[in-house]
Formats: structure tokens, C-alpha cells, sequence
């Protein structure tokens, strides 16, 4: 019996040993304690300088993940095996986090930079009120091309890209929503029409795209484009503007008819542990000074009108990644268009893309 004691006692004080050596690693590396911060971005969407500094101010540890898509970032939070303080989401995750209570409301008594946004972008349909959400950066969706490849096609219209010139010439986003707005603007109707006969013609008109598509691609489309692999290529608004700063010959165009006016905002998800130092965070972000630096590190458009001042005038100035309010108008926030039927508009870019071969 005093065997087995001797052998229990032992085997408890090595359990007890192990978990004092788990626990000082996990606190060394930040993962542990209330003085530590979560953030889950987008990859390479932030300054890393701004995360030292952060960390240097506040004394606070920031762990930082990254995410590839909206819809990984909302499997992750939903499984809820990570306590992540802040997130980027894009406005159509918003409104699906808002409904599946994914968000925590935002306290704007403790945010006094929120007053450096710009007012136009904010109390927007997918987060009246800004309730959870505050604007990161934004941009378009619209057209980079080569004109020393494209033989004076000024891609005014989204019609131009059907121009039977540009066969084998143009590179697509890997992105349903973004496709297939850019067929149903073409043909006037709205980037969240549910209708099915316009869904139906959008793919028609699609289809005969094709000849013109060499291919439909992800992050790839950046390096393929700056590199003269094709003329022609839809892209967001940012990746247009990384693209441009690796070939200069490279231009970028919105189409008369409209496009995308997305976000990804600053939220604290359901998940969240520390959410005063993601509020210290958040506001930190929207300082000017840090907004300026980090946009001219990121290359999107910041909403951050404070921050616009301090930013040299070939950035803020550029019309084509801050474009004027004619422009504005004709630009649509996509909707939050419900399983079903985001899962038809999945099905039809399907289709689309099996008619390329």
C-alpha cells in the first residue's frame, strides 16, 4: 500500500511540475493573463511596426493570426476554440456575424478617434449605427490593364472586355460575387439582384466571355498581371493599386455602370477575452498618424478622413482609388444575400467557370 502512495504522489507532483512548466511557457509567449490581445487579419493588412509600437504604448502583448477568407474567419470564430479580441471581417460577413450573435456591441465612449472617420462611410446598411463595426479600408472592384497591350480599349464600359481583341487576354478574380456582379452590372442591373431571370441572363452574358478568359485565378493574378502574362485582369481596387507599384505601365479603371464598394471593418467577436484592450486597439488604429502609416503600407484606401490629410497627393489625390461622388453613387455594398441563395450564385459562377476549359 505505501508502495502504491509513494507511486501516486510521485506521478502527481510530475503531473503538477508539467502543468507550472505549461503555464510559464503559455505566459511567456503571451497566451496567457489578461494583458494580452488577439487579432485575426487579413494577411500582410497591417503595419508590423504599428503592432510594436501598440505593444510598446499599452504594454500589451498582441498575438496576431491571419485568415484567407471571410468565410475560414467566420468557421473559426463560430468554433470559438480561439478567443479572438479583434477581427477584420468584410461588410457581408458583418451582416451574417450579426445574425448568428457572432459580435460584441462596440462601447463608442471609449473610441474618441471614431470622430477622424469619414462621416460618408459610416451608418451603412450591413451595420446601422456602427453598432459593431468600425471601417478599416475600402476600395472598389473594377479593371487593371496594360494600354500597350489592349489597343486603345479604355474599358469605360464592362462591355469593353467583350471585345473580341482581348482573346486568351483577361485574368478573373477567383471571386462568385465579384464575377458575377460585374455580368449582372454589365447588363444594368444591381451586384445583389436575386432575380432569377437576370441571374440566368448574367450567366449567359458570362458565357460568352469566355473566349476572352485565359484564366480565373486567386492571389496569383497580382504577380500574372505585373508580369505582362495578360492585358487585362479584374481585380479589387487594392490589389490594383500592389500591382500598379510593381509595373507602371499598369492602369486601373471602375466601369460607368458600377462595381463593388466594399469594406473590412474592425469588430470584437463573440469570442473575445479582453475587450478593453480591443477597444485600446481599435481606437489606436483609428488614431491619423497610425492610419497614414498604415495605409501607405497596405496601399488600400483608407475612410479615415483625419488620416487623408497626412497621406502624400499622388496617394490621396488619386481618383482612381479615391474616386469622386459622381462615382460613389454608382457603387453598391453587397448584401448579405442568405445561404440559399449566395449558394445559387455559387452554383451559377460554377457553371460559368466549367465553360472556360
Amino acid at each position: 500500500m505505501n508502495s502504491l502512495v509513494r507511486v501516486f504522489v510521485s506521478v502527481f507532483a510530475a503531473a503538477f511540475i508539467l502543468m507550472g512548466v505549461a503555464a510559464w511557457l503559455n505566459s511567456s509567449e503571451g497566451y496567457s493573463g489578461g494583458n494580452t490581445l488577439t487579432i485575426y487579419n487579413w494577411g500582410d493588412y497591417i503595419d508590423p511596426e504599428l503592432l510594436d509600437r501598440f505593444q510598446e504604448e499599452t504594454g500589451i502583448t498582441v498575438i496576431y493570426q491571419t485568415f484567407d477568407s471571410n468565410e475560414a474567419m467566420l468557421t473559426k470564430i463560430e468554433q470559438g476554440g480561439t478567443s479572438f479580441d479583434v477581427a477584420m471581417p468584410s461588410e457581408y460577413a458583418i451582416s451574417k456575424m450579426k445574425e448568428q450573435n457572432l459580435l460584441i456591441p462596440l462601447d463608442h465612449s471609449k473610441l474618441p478617434n471614431l470622430k477622424n472617420i469619414d462621416s460618408r462611410f459610416m451608418n451603412l446598411s450591413f451595420d446601422e449605427g456602427n453598432t459593431y463595426s468600425i471601417p478599416y479600408f475600402w476600395g472598389t472592384v473594377g479593371i487593371v490593364y496594360n494600354p500597350e497591350l489592349i489597343q486603345g480599349i479604355d474599358f469605360n464600359s464592362w462591355d469593353d472586355l467583350w471585345d473580341p481583341r482581348l482573346r486568351n487576354n483577361i485574368l478573373l478574380a477567383d471571386g462568385t460575387r465579384e464575377v458575377m456582379g460585374m455580368g449582372l452590372n454589365s447588363l444594368g442591373y444591381s451586384l445583389n439582384d436575386t432575380n432569377e431571370p437576370h441571374l440566368q441572363e448574367a450567366l449567359a452574358k458570362l458565357k460568352q466571355l469566355s473566349p476572352n478568359v485565359k484564366a480565373v485565378v486567386g492571389d496569383e493574378i497580382k504577380m500574372m498581371l505585373a508580369n505582362e502574362e495578360a492585358a487585362v485582369g479584374l481585380v479589387w481596387s487594392g490589389d490594383a493599386s500592389e500591382i500598379m507599384g510593381e509595373n507602371e505601365k499598369l492602369d486601373y479603371i471602375v466601369p460607368e455602370e458600377g462595381s463593388n464598394l466594399w469594406f473590412d471593418n474592425m469588430v470584437i467577436p463573440k469570442t473575445a477575452t479582453h475587450v478593453e484592450a480591443a477597444h485600446k486597439f481599435i481606437n489606436f488604429m483609428l488614431d491619423p498618424e497610425v492610419a497614414a502609416q498604415n495605409t501607405e503600407y497596405v496601399g488600400y484606401s483608407t475612410p479615415n478622413k483625419a488620416a487623408l490629410a497626412l497621406l502624400p497627393e499622388d496617394i490621396s489625390g488619386d481618383t482612381r482609388f479615391y474616386p469622386d461622388a459622381e462615382l460613389l453613387k454608382r457603387l453598391e455594398v453587397y448584401n448579405n444575400l442568405g445561404k440559399r441563395m449566395l449558394a445559387h450564385y455559387n452554383e451559377l459562377f460554377l457553371q460559368f467557370k466549367m465553360s472556360l476549359d
